[in-house]
């Protein structure tokens, strides 16, 4: 009798301790970040990595002088590196610094201008924030060096020109996981100094992918969760 009572108490015992745990130290699945690698859902883009994406392909990086127009610049190469900041739980805002996006073999149709010896962009790093809401807005913000900036040296009948433009209102673009890019399109800049032959206005439009972590072995597609 007297050890039919010690187990019975021992098992009374256990069972109390193991209700006193709390529901804290339960182990559940862990949430999944705005930004993974490989797969949607796959291993998180941690912060510091590199990003990377040139043009998608058989797309060009146009700057034109309005909305509407084929009249400007064209570009048929292009790079945009970034560089990861925080990559909360969705749903929620990534953030990172856009480093680079550099322009190449790029060529002109403005009456007057012979060829496009450059096409920058300048005050970098930018800020740059990826939402995963619907749509999956990317917005581009100027960084401490100044507003987001472009500036394109041209050669010309009158010789070499320089125009330079500002980001009038916000830098806005999608992202879209199917391509794994970040389409641009008639960002509207405002010409800001330079020749008197330049136009007054100059819209952007591009579109970056694959976007790829080159941080990560194999530099796997990112996904936007």
């Amino acid at each position: 009798m007297r050890l039919r009572r010690h187990l019975a108490l021992t098992v009374a015992v256990a069972a109390l301790a193991l209700g006193a745990v709390p529901a804290s130290a339960t182990t559940g699945p862990a949430a999944t970040p705005v930004l993974t690698t490989g797969s949607a859902g796959g291993a998180a883009v941690a912060a510091g990595d590199s990003l990377a994406a040139p043009l998608a392909a058989g797309t060009r990086a146009t700057f034109y002088s309005t909305a509407t127009s084929t009249t400007g610049v064209t570009c048929a190469v292009s790079q945009l590196s970034a560089k990861a900041v925080s990559n909360p739980a969705a749903p929620g805002v990534a953030t990172g610094s856009l480093t680079g996006l550099t322009f190449g073999t790029c060529t002109s149709n403005v009456t007057g201008v012979i060829s496009v010896r450059s096409l920058t962009v300048g005050n970098l790093p930018h800020g740059i924030a990826v939402d995963d809401a619907p749509g999956l807005p990317v917005t581009l913000t100027g960084g401490a060096a100044g507003p987001i900036q472009a500036t394109a040296v041209l050669n010309s009948w009158f010789g070499t020109i320089t125009c330079t433009y500002q980001l009038s209102g916000q830098f806005t673009g999608n992202a879209d996981n199917a391509a794994h890019s970040l389409a641009f399109r008639n960002e509207h800049f405002a010409k800001s100094g330079g020749s008197a032959l330049c136009p007054g206005d100059g819209y952007f439009s591009a579109t970056y992918g694959p976007v790829t972590d080159t941080s990560q072995p194999g530099s796997p597609a990112v996904f936007v969760n």
